[in-house]
């Protein structure tokens, strides 16, 4: 490629980037399950604009565009909240998800409190599944997104996230 994927917190300038490849990233998500009305695909971009604002947001950019992206904040019981993890398709299987999360999970820690991480995946999404266990997630229970999909709820202490680093 001759280029290094680098990654850096997202600016109020990527969020059209990050809001197009949320949405060719998820439409596998969306294929898995039979509804293309999951919550990355009909978000709206100034719904992307409010986020990228307030939360802790990283991008994974090859030169000047965003190929992943990751999203995580402050719950009200002290836990991060981590979400949309995306890569773009063809660079996935290349460690950049991974890299996303440490980051997200370092600033979640050091900059925000972050008491553990929490995630949630669809139960059909085998490669989700296996990235966060592989990062030192564990499954502790399961719920329905607003959207009527199946989710496992995921969590790791937020003192791991340097063992995973």
């Amino acid at each position: 490629m001759g280029m290094s994927v680098t990654i850096s917190a997202a600016t109020g300038q990527d969020a059209e980037q990050i809001f197009r490849l949320q949405y060719l990233c998820f439409q596998s998500e969306a294929a898995l399950y039979g509804n293309y009305r999951i919550d990355p695909l009909v978000q709206t971009l100034d719904s992307v604009r409010e986020e990228v604002a307030r939360d802790c947001v990283f991008v994974a950019r090859l030169g000047d565009e965003v190929v992943g992206s990751v999203r995580g904040r402050i719950t009200e019981d002290g836990a991060a909240s981590i979400g949309k993890l995306c890569v773009h398709p063809r660079l996935q299987g290349h460690g950049i998800g991974a890299r996303l999360l440490r980051a997200a999970e370092e600033a979640l820690a050091e900059e925000r409190g972050a008491t553990r991480f929490r995630l949630h995946t669809g139960r059909r999404s085998e490669g989700n599944l296996r990235l966060y266990r592989r990062v030192g997630y564990e499954a502790v229970g399961t719920s329905q997104g607003a959207d009527g999909i199946p989710m496992i709820v995921l969590e790791k202490p937020a003192e791991a996230y340097a063992a995973t680093a």
